[in-house]
């Protein structure tokens, strides 16, 4: 089992010059649709619970950058950014946390239960850890039907000290399940640290317990992050090995909008503000002569244009009928 983490990523890192730039696009673009999506929620736009991703976003693009259009992902209640990254249109995101018909669950999740069929993203869940046995499921099905495809179930570090956790991973390497576990460990769970939650602070180290390979990588540097995932996602595909992987990254916000964040210091989130993901990869980009200032701010005024596009689309879409409300309750039923 590889035991060693990796180390930050140097160079081109093997990817072509669209693909960095595809990468640096898509983090900003959920900076800043997480940004306005704060911004709506305070305006008492989009109600329920809602957690943002800023500060995740090399982990996120990384990772799922990683895979084909037909692999599927599973993901848990920090969702949005894991959305648009499997290529859900940020109209159809932002649509479903203003609870609109237009939205990728008919307004019918909001914030905590985005899902598109079509983009193979298979939610959001608000229970901790619960998406970590459906994702076997759908690795058993693969297995099952012979296909070339690969599961890759995104959690957090509170869920792996729940049993279903451990149920997974076990029954995963048993069966030989074409899956990425991804653990984005943002520090905290909720308002608790990771080293007075877990007894193995060092996600990565559990995955021995059921002979898996388990691999650390800093979650801040997206280049590392897509490198480790591109080797763990071509072994579970050629292999049907499955691994679990520790992408060590930081949430600048509170656990949700509601948290008023007391537990943290500011100098430990101006010190991890201080490696923050895209303005490293912006810098990268400029060494290697690829872009240039007005580039970068180019990019940033296409990504900020399509969320607020987003916005017009989601406050112009219709509320779902009240006549309605049952509908979509079975798969039946023609839903996302």
């Amino acid at each position: 089992m590889k035991t060693e983490p990796r180390a930050a990523a140097t160079g081109k890192d093997g990817l072509s010059e669209s693909e960095l730039l595809g990468l640096y696009r898509e983090m900003l673009l959920i900076r800043r649709f997480e940004e306005k999506t704060a911004e709506m929620y305070q305006m008492a736009k989009i109600g329920g619970f809602c957690h943002l991703n800023i500060g995740e976003e090399a982990a996120i693009v990384g990772t799922i950058s990683a895979l084909r259009a037909a692999d599927y992902v599973y993901s848990n209640y920090r969702e949005h950014g894991h959305a648009l990254a499997k290529g859900v249109e940020a109209r159809a995101v932002m649509a479903e946390l203003y609870g609109k018909e237009t939205g990728t669950s008919k307004g019918r999740g909001g914030s905590m239960h985005l899902f598109s069929a079509e983009h193979r993203f298979h939610g959001g869940y608000a229970i901790v850890g619960e998406a970590l046995p459906i994702a076997v499921g759908t690795g058993y099905a693969i297995v099952y039907q012979d296909k070339p495809e690969v599961v890759m179930s995104i959690f957090g570090d509170g869920a792996t000290n729940i049993g279903a956790f451990h149920e997974s991973l076990n029954v995963a390497k048993l069966w030989k399940l074409p899956i990425v576990f991804v653990c984005i460990n943002n520090q905290y769970g909720m308002g608790t640290a990771v080293s007075r939650a877990s007894a193995v602070s060092e996600i990565w180290k559990k995955a021995c317990a059921y002979d898996m390979t388990g691999e650390r990588v800093d979650g801040m540097d997206v280049l590392a992050v897509r490198a480790v995932t591109d080797r763990l996602v071509s072994q579970a595909r050629e292999r049907r090995e499955p691994s679990l992987l520790e992408c060590v990254t930081y949430r600048y916000k509170g656990h949700s909008m509601s948290d008023p964040d007391t537990y943290r210091q500011k100098e430990e989130i101006k010190e991890w503000q201080g490696r923050d993901a895209i303005l490293s990869l912006g810098n990268h980009l400029k060494q290697l002569k690829l872009a240039g200032d007005q580039d970068l701010e180019r990019i940033d005024q296409e990504v900020t244009a399509e969320v607020e596009e987003a916005v017009k689309f989601a406050e112009e879409s219709p509320e779902p009928d009240p006549r309605q409300l049952y509908r979509y309750v079975y798969a039946d039923e023609e839903a996302g």
